[in-house]
């Protein structure tokens, strides 16, 4: 029984020809499937200026330091009269604090902090010093103000009632939000711009956007300030300045390239 014959193999110049035309159709088929863009990336910077801020104070008591283990070291009549002294200061505070103006809803006291407190003892000729102990009774308190330049007359006032420590203002925006907009519109300008210039340059032209994205959201993080007195010698109130707080942002832009006519 005869075989079937084999097919007829490829001679060598039909499998030279093949190769030769193999690249230049894939590359056809790739440039196909790649849309002639311009990819921009543009960031920006904005400095808003502060307008309002929140003025951070502390008011503390503490009881007696006695030694450690005595039968005084928890007692409750001296935290009881550390604490009536605490309420009054914070009660007068508040009331000082309104009368310069400030509404109820604008203080923040906040609530009781109880700190034990473990001191060095105090050396008393070749005797071994004992440890001592007490009790540190603290409120906090923040005042938002929204009005800065009444900033240094409460700060005034805040020194004059005792208050124990003035932690610092954190500067704020009303309207955060129209400052990250504003940021972002800012970056997405820059983009275009650059893009624009690209485009003159390199002698082409810009169809639509294709495709936009961040690669940083602006975002506005209220800045804690350490008070500093600028106040020259001999002059009232101290003056302090705010300065500017800066948000970030920055995208990225993919426009087509538009045929060449």
């Amino acid at each position: 029984m005869p075989f079937p014959r084999p097919a007829r193999a490829l001679g060598l110049p039909a499998l030279a020809a093949l190769l030769t035309l193999a690249p230049p159709l894939a590359a056809t088929a790739l440039a196909a499937e790649t849309p002639r863009r311009l990819d921009v990336q543009a960031e920006a910077e904005l400095a808003v200026v502060p307008d309002r801020a929140t003025l951070e104070a502390r008011l503390w008591e503490q009881t007696p330091a006695v030694a450690e283990g005595s039968e005084r070291d928890t007692d409750a009549e001296a935290l009881r009269q550390a604490r009536q002294r605490l309420e009054e200061r914070a009660a007068a505070l508040i009331r000082r604090l309104e009368a310069e103006g400030i509404a109820s809803k604008a203080i923040t006291a906040g609530s009781l902090q109880v700190q034990p407190q473990r001191l060095p003892g105090m050396q008393r000729d070749d005797a071994p010093s004992t440890p001592r102990v007490r009790t540190r009774l603290q409120r906090p308190v923040s005042i938002e103000i929204e009005d800065l330049a009444r900033l240094p007359g409460l700060l005034d006032a805040l020194t004059e009632a005792g208050v124990n420590a003035l932690d610092g203002v954190r500067y704020d925006l009303a309207d955060r939000e129209a400052a990250t907009d504003e940021a972002l519109v800012k970056a997405l300008a820059k983009a275009r711009h650059k893009a624009e210039l690209m485009a003159e340059t390199l002698a082409i032209e810009l169809g639509e956007v294709i495709a936009v994205s961040e690669t940083r959201a602006p975002v506005f993080q209220p800045r804690m300030m350490a008070m500093s007195d600028a106040r020259p010698e001999g002059a009232g109130h101290a003056e302090y300045r705010p300065g500017t707080i800066t948000i970030e942002a920055g995208v990225n832009v993919s426009w087509a390239i538009a045929e060449a006519p």
